[in-house]
């Protein structure tokens, strides 16, 4: 039983604290996520055109054509708008439209994980061959190291790199898709180091389904979606189609060989199976359920009060800042907890504040290219964002961010794959 959730929700209400509001209605929820509440407020016309700036910039150094984008300030205003075209000359791009969650999908997988082992379901230092057959010789790495990317597994998904674009009807076994990952190099001993692996999703997706004896779609909607009201997020079957019915196009530029890339001409991969994602990054939503969905992960909204899911964060690398560590299926960056990463057709980045409540939350409808420009252009949203002026009546927090916009921007367009204006 969890019981903790509905009591736990009651006494944060019941003390007086609201629970962030990210579009025009509430959502239906049974967890309320503790941050300070929005104001209703549009964000000042000089905020969001610096905003809209930096998602121009991205769109075009990654080759989008669209974007769809939502950034909370709960003591300033909102700003949440679609940016461009439905690919080239297509449709304009509204904010209502559905997409890939991408790596955001593989935080959902550990929120699962974690809630089991906090009803006893499970032990996060259970060896994963405790839960998943046919791993000999794993018994080193414990289902804590999947979320925390410290098992050294290699990414399946590197090794099948755009063969899934080019088999859009093809329904993969994750068991298949397992046996590419464990054949993959041993990036380090278990424990040793972060490492980022969707094989360490597609692993924790299969230990919480046969642990419960439920399909994970079902756990994550049972243990993520519903408890937080969000009703446009969801893990697909693997039958192979668009996020859905109502969805933001997703493209991906091919590598010419003369090493340009087809920025005008890119292919379109909106339709495909989420079972290649998977537990790692086969969910689909919208811009609001993301927003609300980062709120209620770096808050720990999910997990009763103490867990110790991001208490122990690791350098991301030796290369990265200080300030960029990893753990517990997310990523903090400075006072940030999110997720980003790129599927077929989708560049997904989200992070939010626990303290001030500050989210941003940003998908790029062409997947090629560097995929840590979704961080970038997050951390620039959040730069940004976190400067804005103080709506009538409210005070803005004093703390701030290691990292500039400019910074971020020149992360992005020095690793453009297609030409960016000059500003």
């Amino acid at each position: 039983m969890r019981t903790w959730r509905r009591s736990a929700a009651a006494a944060i209400v019941g003390a007086g604290v609201l629970a962030v509001i990210l579009s025009g209605c509430t959502p239906e929820s049974t967890v309320a996520v503790n941050v300070p509440a929005q104001v209703d407020a549009p964000l000042a016309d000089q905020t969001v055109t610096e905003l809209r700036g930096a998602v121009t910039t991205a769109m075009a150094a990654t080759g989008s054509s669209g974007a769809i984008v939502g950034v909370w300030v709960p003591w300033s205003g909102t700003w949440v708008s679609g940016l461009g075209t439905q690919g080239p000359g297509g449709a304009e791009v509204t904010a209502d439209l559905d997409f890939r969650a991408a790596d955001v999908t593989g935080a959902m997988t550990c929120d699962v994980l974690y809630d089991l082992a906090a009803d006893g379901t499970v032990k996060l230092d259970d060896p994963v061959t405790t839960w998943v057959s046919n791993l000999p010789g794993y018994d080193d790495i414990t289902l804590r190291m999947l979320c925390n990317g410290t098992s050294g597994l290699g990414s399946y998904s590197s090794v099948l790199q755009g063969v899934e674009g080019n088999n859009p009807d093809r329904a993969w076994n994750a068991r298949e898709l397992l046996a590419y990952g464990i054949s993959s190099p041993r990036r380090n001993a278990p424990g040793a180091a972060f490492a980022d692996s969707d094989t360490n999703y597609l692993i924790a997706g299969l230990a919480v389904e046969r642990a419960t004896g439920e399909s994970l779609s079902d756990l994550i909607r049972e243990r993520v979606t519903e408890p937080l009201g969000l009703s446009g997020t969801a893990l697909p079957g693997p039958t192979a189609a668009a996020p859905s019915s109502s969805a933001l196009e997703g493209f991906r530029s091919q590598q010419n060989p003369d090493g340009g890339w087809t920025c005008d001409q890119p292919q379109d991969v909106t339709v495909l199976s989420a079972s290649f994602g998977g537990a790692a990054s086969g969910a689909v939503t919208d811009i609001t359920d993301l927003g609300r969905y980062t709120q209620a992960l770096a808050a720990g909204a999910l997990l009763p009060a103490g867990n110790d899911r991001f208490s122990s964060p690791l350098p991301v690398s030796a290369d990265d800042p200080t300030w960029f560590t990893a753990a517990g299926g997310a990523y903090q960056a400075g006072s940030l907890i999110g997720q980003f990463g790129a599927t077929a057709g989708y560049m997904v980045g989200s992070f939010a504040d626990p303290q001030t409540g500050m989210t941003v939350s940003v998908v790029l409808n062409n997947s090629a290219g560097n995929q840590k420009t979704a961080a970038w252009l997050a951390w620039e949203l959040a730069a940004i964002a976190s400067k804005a002026p103080a709506a009538s009546g409210q005070t803005a927090p004093e703390a701030g961010l290691p990292w500039t916009a400019q910074q971020m921007r020149d992360g992005i367009v020095g690793n453009a794959i297609c030409a960016v204006p000059a500003s």
